[in-house]
């Protein structure tokens, strides 16, 4: 186990507390939280600015939190002290633990203050919502903690990627119940394919890891399956998630603006084909991380856009 930083430098620059929270990768967030929320102006659930807003930052400040945990318990297992391939900012943490620019255990601290403030927040907002929310809150913050911290650590077990995909539709999920009120199927409809889409980013951006992560035990998919076999586990969930939502328009069970989300196909079909020629080396992945990350984005705002469509058009689905 490496030696870490005990106390972090004093005070911590602005700087380096905003890149704690790896604000690039909270994007994915931002565009789940406008999916529910199209999800629900789209059947009638209404629309309230305030709830959104709330809705928003709250969701914004769990995210954060997550990803200083995953720091965390990476510097104590010493996967990204270990990891020399990891093609930053995308793989690899913040590297700030790294490089000595905060300390693990104030990395930490950091994380719980963000919960200590999404907590009441979730609860204020639940009253103005339902006492679902509770439900989802709790989940979504128990899911937060169990992905990346003993004695459950799904990351290093194989269950990062389903827990990731899970956490996010429920962000959808959830967005949708703020502005309802009420749990509804077709934000749960919505939210499956999105969480598909969010779980790939986690699978691709473990392959320039993976061999650090082998050498401290840290047991990813793309570790468990090799690289190679997780190349083509990445094609088959990119075309899931798209199938998924071509099945549910045919169905009628989604309006058929949401077929704007098919967009996002020939970025993942092109982020796969560049992970099955490139799975071994793992600096020439940059591309097929950016597209992965790009086609998930592009998938979340075509749904969204789907939907709001629906509404422009004076129907509710």
């Amino acid at each position: 186990m490496p030696a870490l930083r005990q106390v972090s430098p004093s005070p911590i620059p602005w700087t380096v507390c905003l890149a704690m929270t790896r604000p690039g990768f909270l994007v994915i967030t931002a565009i789940g939280c406008a999916l529910g929320m199209a999800t629900a102006v789209a059947s009638g659930g209404g629309f309230s600015w305030p709830r959104a807003l709330a809705t928003w930052a709250l969701a914004l400040l769990a995210h954060a939190s997550a990803n200083m945990q995953n720091d965390y318990a990476d510097a104590l297992n010493g996967a990204d002290a270990a990891n020399r391939a990891g093609l930053y900012p995308f793989t690899g943490g913040s590297r700030l633990v790294q490089r000595g620019a905060v300390a693990a255990a104030d990395m930490r601290r950091f994380s719980l203050a963000l919960v200590a403030v999404v907590v009441p927040g979730g609860i204020w907002l639940a009253a103005h919502s339902g006492g679902g929310l509770l439900v989802l809150g709790l989940v979504g913050l128990l899911l937060g903690w169990a992905y990346s911290l003993p004695p459950l650590a799904l990351m290093k077990r194989g269950w990062g990627e389903g827990t990731v995909a899970l956490a996010w539709a429920l962000v959808v999920v959830g967005a949708d119940y703020v502005q309802r009120g009420q749990f509804f199927l077709l934000p749960a409809a919505a939210a499956l394919g999105y969480g598909l889409m969010i779980g790939n980013i986690l699978l691709a951006n473990a392959f320039p890891d993976a061999a650090a992560d082998a050498r401290v035990g840290k047991r990813t998919l793309a570790v468990r399956l090799g690289l190679r076999r997780a190349a083509w586990l990445y094609l088959a969930v990119a075309l899931a998630a798209q199938a998924w939502v071509l099945a549910l328009v045919v169905a009628a069970l989604l309006p058929r603006p949401v077929l704007a989300a098919l967009a996002a196909a020939p970025l993942s079909l092109a982020a796969g084909a560049l992970l099955l020629r490139h799975a071994s080396e793992p600096a020439r992945l940059r591309a097929a991380l950016v597209l992965g990350i790009a086609a998930a984005a592009l998938y979340g705002l075509g749904m969204t856009w789907g939907f709001w469509m629906v509404r422009a058009q004076g129907v509710h689905f």
